[in-house]
C-alpha cells in the first residue's frame, strides 16, 4: 500500500466527518465516538445524499436525505433491497490519518 497523510484524527470531529477532495472526486472520511477512522465514497447511491453530512453512529453513517444506513467497514447499506458505497483503507499513525493513495488511482470516488 501507498499510504499518503491526509490530516491529524482531532480535523476530523467525534462521531464526525471532513471531506478529501481528489481528482475522483470527494472522499468522506469518517470519525467514530471510539477515534476509529473510515473513509467511503461521500455520495449516497439512492439519491445522491452528502454523507459527509450524514449521522455517524457506531460504525455506520446515515444518509442525511432519506435515512439510509451504511456500514462503514464494508460500504453495504443496512435494511435496503440494494445499495452499496465505496470504501477506502485507512489508518492511524502518531495521530495522523493516512489514505492508501493506490486505491484513489483504482477507484471512482464520485
Amino acid at each position: 500500500m501507498s499510504w499518503t497523510d491526509i490530516g491529524h484524527i482531532e480535523d476530523v470531529p467525534l462521531r464526525g466527518a471532513r471531506l478529501l477532495k481528489t481528482a475522483l472526486g470527494c472522499i468522506a472520511v469518517f470519525r467514530t465516538d471510539a477515534s476509529e477512522v473510515f473513509a467511503t465514497s461521500n455520495t449516497c447511491p439512492h439519491k445522491g445524499g452528502p454523507l459527509a453530512d450524514g449521522i455517524v453512529h457506531g460504525q455506520s453513517v446515515t444518509c442525511p436525505l432519506h435515512n439510509w444506513v451504511f456500514d462503514l467497514n464494508t460500504g453495504k447499506a443496512q435494511g435496503a433491497d440494494v445499495g452499496q458505497i465505496a470504501t477506502y483503507p485507512v489508518r492511524v499513525q502518531n495521530g495522523r490519518i493516512e489514505i492508501d493513495a493506490a486505491t484513489l488511482k483504482q477507484q471512482s470516488a464520485a
